[in-house]
């Protein structure tokens, strides 16, 4: 399922990271990398906050829609 279908506090492991090669390099040099770990923090106007790799990062819905995850 998509990072954007999460609830705050869930936790879950990034399966996937869907979308051309750019946009997924960028989600990986923030840390969003298969395998790892990311916790919904809050949501605010449609952007998602999230914890990963001990940052917290704000990603707008549609960018949090090309990361797939599995809930921990």
């Amino acid at each position: 399922m998509p990072l954007s279908m999460i609830s705050p506090g869930q936790e879950g492991v990034i399966n996937r990271i869907a979308g051309k090669d750019d946009t997924r390099r960028f989600l990986n040099n923030l840390g969003f990398v298969e395998g790892g770990s990311v916790t919904v923090i809050s949501r605010v106007d449609g952007n998602i906050i999230v914890g990963v790799l001990d940052s917290r990062i704000a990603i707008g819905k549609k960018m949090a829609n090309k990361i797939m995850i599995e809930r921990k």
